[in-house]
């Protein structure tokens, strides 16, 4: 029986200093929510190789960063301990704004026999909207959590949770996701 993921992305350190200080305990409860309903979590986050050589200077968004940030040995590159990673949940790298870049997200979706994606993260503007377009274009099911996704920009957070996100999927609040699983079983 096919089955919901939920992608905690971009949850990392450095990140949350982006946004306001009541994003993390949305994010919290989205993690909260998805592991008592026994959904998976799989956690996506940036990382680049040292001195970055897999960003291209030309790439607006990762050849001005300076080549010691999210690398490996980057404190603040860490996923925040709020919503660390439990037990076994998975740990995915990017090296692009999609959660699909750059790695085998992808295979271990369909490895899950995974078709509904439930997303969390930081920022709306970047891999939310980046995610749920590829996912929708992948032909999954897309839920985005309005509540535990964040942007530095709270207008085009609105906009994009009102204009673009609803045409490609579902925006809902991490209650309305709960609500929604509590009638499933």
């Amino acid at each position: 029986m096919p089955r919901t993921a939920l992608l905690a992305m971009d949850l990392q350190l450095s990140n949350l200093g982006h946004v306001s200080d009541d994003y993390l305990p949305a994010a919290v409860r989205a993690l909260e929510t998805a592991r008592a309903a026994g959904v998976p979590v799989i956690h996506v986050a940036l990382r680049l190789r040292p001195g970055h050589v897999d960003a291209h200077p030309r790439n607006k968004i990762f050849g001005a960063l300076p080549t010691h940030l999210f690398t490996a040995d980057d404190p603040a590159a860490a996923i925040h301990p709020d919503v660390a990673p439990r037990g076994d949940e998975i740990v995915v790298h990017k090296n692009r704004v999609s959660a699909f870049a750059g790695n085998n997200l992808r295979q271990i979706l369909a490895a899950q026999d995974i078709d509904h994606l439930v997303l969390a993260g930081i920022a709306t503007g970047g891999i939310v909207l980046s995610t749920a377009l590829q996912a929708a274009d992948l032909d999954y099911r897309v839920t985005v959590l309005s509540d535990a996704c964040a942007d530095p920009d709270p207008d085009l957070h609105h906009t994009l949770l009102t204009t673009v996100l609803g045409r490609r999927g579902e925006v809902a609040t991490t209650k309305e996701w709960a609500d929604a699983l509590a009638a499933v079983h």
